[in-house]
């Protein structure tokens, strides 16, 4: 198995085995323990990376993305507890579970290492089986996460990871990404207010017993669309949450409407918005033009779909629409 000082981060990028070993960091500013804990995992099989300073910790995990953080609280310098605090603020490193290792058992130490990011603590003297017994546990989580999100990948699924507990957005596909900064003008860690407020929503409706709505965003004949997936991780203070996002456009719908009906493509587009629900006035903002300019489109579109009203003039094209693209909401 592998062994890696961060001296060898340039030799290492690109070669660890995730496969056939879970990646483990070791951080630990005592030699003694460093070897102890090294010998043990190495003979379980894991891949082990080591760091003896916060500083070297926070650019080894950084640059590794280990499965699981073994974390001595009390060193020189930077602390664990500081240590954990900034992994946890880093949208790429949030996810990996921390397990504190610390001799003091006083229970304000304990509380700052779960409080500081940490999902477990074991103390000193380290004792290898316990570590191992700890750490199999949360990896067993860590590793459903990771498949969950690789299949998702895989398949060209845009999805993120949202913490309930404090809205963070803690992971996500690069096509999530693009399309979050399109529809919300966001980043990682911060969740969208809409998208944050809808999970909340959603968990209400499940505790009654209740099926979750769906969310949807619209850009013009565009929208987003979100779906809660599943639960991942602890349940506790609500647990993470796995969001699966897809971009649907119905450019097509307003193409087929035109040949369909022989309208042009603004009096198609007015139809569309018809179909929506849209008044003159809301049609007349999403298109750039004036109310009495949408009324005009609106009495050719009447003409040729020989109708009167706008009702019947929506029926006329959802049944149309229906008929060539199934999947249409209206």
């Amino acid at each position: 198995m592998n062994s890696v000082d961060p001296s060898d981060a340039a030799r290492l990028d690109g070669t660890l085995d995730r496969a056939n070993s879970d990646v483990v960091l070791i951080v630990d500013d005592v030699p003694d323990n460093l070897s102890v804990l090294h010998d043990a995992l190495d003979e379980s099989g894991y891949t082990v990376l080591i760091a003896t300073s916060g500083e070297a910790a926070l650019m080894r995990a950084m640059q590794a993305l280990p499965d699981v953080i073994l974390l001595d609280a009390m060193m020189p310098g930077m602390d664990g507890f500081e240590v954990a605090r900034r992994l946890k603020a880093a949208p790429q490193t949030t996810h990996i579970p921390i397990i504190f290792m610390t001799g003091l058992t006083e229970t304000e130490y304990l509380v700052a290492a779960l409080e500081s990011g940490g999902v477990d603590y074991v103390t000193k003297p380290i004792k290898p089986k316990e570590v191992l017994a700890r750490m199999g546990v949360h990896l067993a989580g860590a590793r459903e996460r990771r498949q969950t999100r690789n299949a998702l990948d895989a398949f060209g699924y845009a999805t993120i990871t949202v913490r309930a507990a404090d809205g963070c957005l803690m992971w996500q596909t690069p096509l999530a990404r693009d399309l979050l900064e399109r529809y919300c003008g966001t980043q990682a860690p911060n969740t969208p207010p809409e998208v944050l407020g809808w999970l909340q929503a959603c968990l209400q409706t499940m505790a009654r017993g209740d099926e979750p709505a769906k969310l949807s965003l619209e850009r013009g004949p565009k929208r987003l669309t979100f779906r809660l997936h599943q639960q991942i991780g602890d349940s506790d203070a609500g647990g993470d949450w796995l969001i699966v996002m897809r971009e649907v456009s119905d450019t097509a719908v307003i193409e087929a409407m035109s040949l369909s009906f022989k309208l042009t493509a603004r009096e198609a587009e007015v139809l569309y918005w018809v179909v929506k629900g849209k008044t003159n006035k809301d049609i007349g903002d999403i298109l750039g033009s004036s109310p009495m300019t949408v009324k005009k489109h609106l009495e050719r579109v009447f003409v040729k779909l020989g109708v009167e009203t706008r009702t019947a003039a929506a029926g006329m094209a959802m049944s149309r629409i229906r008929q060539l693209h199934p999947q249409f909401e209206g």
